[in-house]
C-alpha cells in the first residue's frame, strides 16, 4: 500500500480523534490576549509526535521596529506563539505549514444558539468561535502531521508548524515567526476557503479621512459648511476610484469576484448637536490591495486621487481632506500557479476527492502575504472553512471537509518533503 493509501486509511480509522481536536481547540475562547491555554495544547500535540517546540512572547525592538509590524498592542505578554520543527534526514524541502489561534470576539450572545466556545457537534457539524476561521483548518495540519508520525513515514524535509496570534489585527505573530528564522521552500495556510485553492491573495489596510467643514447654526446653516455634505463627495469620489482599480485587473483567477479590489467605508462619526451645522466628519474604511502592487504604491494613488477633489469643488482647495493609515494591515501574496507545490496539491486534491479543484483568488488578505513578501516563502491558501460563516454567530466547520483538507495537505506535506531540493 502507497503512502496516500495509508494516510486515508489511518484517517479514516481516527476520525473521532479528528472531532475531539476540532471540538477542543474551539472550546478555548482564544480571543485576543487569551491565547496562552490554546497555546499550550498545541505545544503539547506537537511534544507527543516528537517535534522540538519553540514557546515564546514575541515582543522586542527587531519586531517593534519592523516596517510591517502593525497591531494594536505593543506588549504580547500571556499571548505566546508556538512553532514546532520537525527535522528531516536529509536534503528535502521543507515547509511551513501556519494557522492563527486567536479569534474575534464572540459577539452578541443572544444571536448563538449554543454557547459561542461549546464546541457542540451536530449533524456533522462543530459549532462555535473560531471554528470555521481557523481551528478547524489548524486542526487539519495537526491531524496531517499526527497521521504521518502515526505511520512513520519518512521525512527528508522540514517540517515546521505555525501557530501564531495577533492574525486577525494584521499578522504580528506570523511576522515574529519569520523573523525568528522559521521560513521555508514553500507554505500552505489552511484559513477558510471552502475547499478552494487561492494561490493569490488580496491584501489591505485601514485607513482614515477627515473632512472639515464650517460651523454655524442650523437656523442658518447656509453661514457655514456642512462637512457631511462635503463628506458624501468624498465616498463618491473613492467609489469613483475603486471602479478604476478594478478595470486594471486583468487577473482571471480575480474574475468570479463582482468587486476584486473593494473600498469599503465602515465608520462615520460627525456632528455634536442636530441644530448645528458639523464642521468635521471623520470616515475609516478599508482598500484592498493587489498582488501586482505595492502597500506603498497604494497609499499613494488614494491620497493622490483625493487631492483631485478640489477641482470639482474649491472647498477642498483651501480645506484639504486629511489621511491617515492605521490598524489592520495585510500584504498581499502570490504564487505562480504553476509552482511545484501548486501542482502537488492540486493533484492530490483531484486524487482524494475525485473531482478537480477551483482555482482562484482570496478576497482578504491572511498571513500568506507576510510569508511570502517577508519571509521569502511562497504560500497557497486552502482550507476547510466557511468563507461567509468567518466572524458571524452560529460560526461552524464541516467535519467532512476538516478530514478531506487534512489528508490532502498530509499527501501534499509528505511528497513535497521528499523531494530533493537543488544543491
Amino acid at each position: 500500500m502507497d503512502a496516500n493509501k495509508k494516510i486515508s486509511q489511518w484517517m479514516n480509522e481516527n476520525r473521532s480523534e479528528l472531532i475531539e481536536l476540532i471540538k477542543t481547540l474551539v472550546r478555548e475562547p482564544s480571543v485576543q490576549k487569551n491565547e496562552a491555554t490554546i497555546q499550550q495544547l498545541v505545544e503539547e500535540y506537537l511534544l507527543h509526535m516528537d517535534y522540538d517546540v519553540d514557546k515564546w512572547e514575541i515582543g522586542g525592538e527587531d519586531l517593534l521596529s519592523h516596517d510591517a509590524f502593525i497591531s494594536p498592542r505593543n506588549s504580547f505578554i500571556g499571548s505566546p506563539n508556538v512553532v514546532g520543527v520537525n527535522k528531516g534526514s536529509d536534503n528535502g524541502k521543507s515547509i511551513v505549514l501556519n494557522g492563527h489561534v486567536d479569534v474575534v470576539p464572540e459577539g452578541d450572545i443572544k444571536d448563538w444558539e449554543a454557547d459561542p466556545f461549546s464546541g457542540a457537534y451536530m449533524d456533522g457539524k462543530v459549532y462555535g468561535r473560531g471554528s470555521t476561521d481557523m481551528k478547524g483548518g489548524n486542526a487539519a495540519m495537526l491531524f496531517a502531521l499526527k497521521s504521518i508520525y502515526s505511520l512513520q513515514l519518512p521525512t527528508k524535509g522540514d517540517i515546521i508548524f505555525h501557530s501564531v496570534i495577533d492574525e486577525e489585527s494584521g499578522g504580528a505573530g506570523t511576522l515574529a515567526a519569520i523573523l525568528r528564522g522559521y521560513t521555508a521552500d514553500a507554505s500552505i495556510i489552511p484559513e477558510p476557503t471552502n475547499m478552494k485553492i487561492f494561490p493569490k491573495q488580496q491584501g489591505s489596510m485601514w485607513f482614515r479621512i477627515y473632512v472639515k467643514g464650517k460651523s454655524a447654526h442650523g437656523g442658518t446653516s447656509y453661514e457655514g459648511t456642512n462637512a457631511i455634505e462635503k463628506c458624501q463627495k468624498v465616498i463618491n469620489s473613492l467609489k469613483q476610484l475603486e471602479r478604476i482599480r478594478n478595470k486594471r485587473v486583468k487577473d482571471p483567477l480575480f474574475s468570479s469576484l463582482p468587486i476584486p479590489l473593494p473600498i469599503n467605508i465602515g465608520v462615520i462619526e460627525g456632528g455634536e448637536w442636530p441644530s448645528s451645522v458639523p464642521d468635521l466628519v471623520k470616515l475609516e474604511g478599508r482598500v484592498g490591495v493587489s498582488p501586482d502592487e505595492t502597500i506603498e504604491e497604494v497609499k499613494a494613488e488614494v491620497s493622490q486621487w483625493l487631492k483631485g477633489l478640489a477641482e470639482d469643488d474649491d472647498w477642498f482647495e483651501k480645506h484639504p481632506v486629511q489621511v491617515e493609515w492605521f490598524g489592520a494591515r495585510w500584504f498581499p501574496g502570490s504564487i505562480d500557479v504553476e509552482h511545484p507545490l501548486m501542482k502537488m496539491l492540486t493533484n492530490n486534491f483531484t486524487n482524494i476527492l475525485g473531482y478537480e479543484p477551483t482555482i482562484a483568488a482570496s478576497p482578504w488578505g491572511t498571513d500568506g502575504g507576510l510569508l511570502t513578501t517577508i519571509g521569502q516563502t511562497p504560500s497557497v491558501v486552502f482550507g476547510p472553512g466557511v468563507t461567509n460563516m468567518a466572524h458571524f454567530s452560529n460560526e461552524y466547520v464541516e467535519v467532512d471537509k476538516v478530514l478531506a483538507c487534512s489528508k490532502i495537505i498530509a499527501c501534499t506535506v509528505y511528497e513535497w518533503v521528499n523531494e530533493d531540493r537543488k544543491k
